[in-house]
Formats: C-alpha cells, structure tokens, sequence
C-alpha cells in the first residue's frame, strides 16, 4: 500500500470538512430556519450570518488545497477544482454578498413588505438565486477536488496515462516490401 504525504491527506480532510458544512448548512440550516423562524426576514438573517463563515472557509479551504497540490504530478485538474471552489465563494461572499446587504438597506424593512412584482424585490430574488448557483458551484468542484484529490499520483505524469496502460499492446508487422 502506498503512503500519501500528509499534505495529500490535509487536503483531503479540509475538502470533506468544508463539503459537510456546506451540505448541512444547505440541506438542514436553511431550510429548518425558513420552516421554524415565525418570520421569512429572521430566517434570511439567520442564514445570513452563517454563510460568510462557509464562504471564507472555501476560499481559504480551495486556497490551502491549491497550494498544496501544486508539487504533485498531473495537478491540473486539482487545482483548478480547488480554485474554481475558492473563486465560487470569493463571489459569493465578495460580490453578491455586499449587493444583498444594500439591497436590505435600501427597503429598511422585511422584504415579504414589497410587492412580488417590484422591482427591487426581483433584484433581490436573482442576487439570492446566484448565491445559491456559486454554493452549488464550490460544492461541485469541492466533489470533484476530493475525487481527484482521492487518487493516487504515483507515476502518473499525463492525463490518460491509467487509459494507455490499460490498452493492450499490439505489435506492429514489418513494412510490407515494395514491388516495383
């Protein structure tokens, strides 16, 4: 059995860590704050102060995993899952975050108050729609970087190289001669 360097383990534990977090805060938190808070307004502040916790943990997660992927061979796909999972969450905390908090600002009351059709409350709606797309996102590319992450890379050098392995070899015959 070969033995992973323990950065190779580190990351692996940081990914399923984060992973978890997420699903429970997206599977279990959230839904069980807008089903048991008496009001949609104390559920989104709930979440809300829960998920730039999640989000500075990806980015810090995809940043350690990123750089400790970086000396192993056929690192491509690794890193760029780990940054992918650090970019979804810099967004998420760094540009949508701040557009919801304004947009809370500007109402100065609960959200359910405006119209569906305003236009405010739509902004609303999108920005929230995206937050939940780069959670799905970091949570996809933090599958994908604990798969890869989860294979050995021993002697691998290229992508393919398990495939080219696998294919059996065949013989070429000689150049047939020439007849003039």
């Amino acid at each position: 059995m070969m033995m992973r360097p323990a950065s190779v383990l580190a990351g692996i534990v940081l990914l399923a860590a984060w992973l978890g977090a997420a699903l429970v805060v997206g599977a279990v938190v959230a839904p069980a704050a807008f089903a048991v808070l008496p009001s949609r307004t104390l559920a989104g502040a709930l979440v809300g102060r829960v998920l730039p916790v999640l989000f500075w943990a990806g980015i810090v997660v995809g940043l350690v995993v990123t750089a400790t992927t970086w000396g192993l061979p056929s690192r491509g796909w690794r890193i760029g899952a780990a940054l992918v999972l650090a970019l979804a969450c810099a967004v998420a905390q760094f540009v949508i975050g701040p557009r919801i908090e304004r947009i809370r600002v500007l109402i100065g009351g609960p959200i359910d108050a405006l119209d569906p059709a305003s236009p405010v409350r739509q902004a609303c709606g999108r920005l929230h729609g995206m937050s939940v797309a780069c959670l799905g996102l970091a949570g996809l590319a933090a599958m994908l970087a604990l798969a890869l992450r989860s294979l050995p890379t021993a002697g691998r050098t290229r992508p393919g190289a398990y495939a080219t392995r696998l294919l059996p070899v065949v013989p070429t015959a000689p150049p047939y001669p020439r007849i003039s």
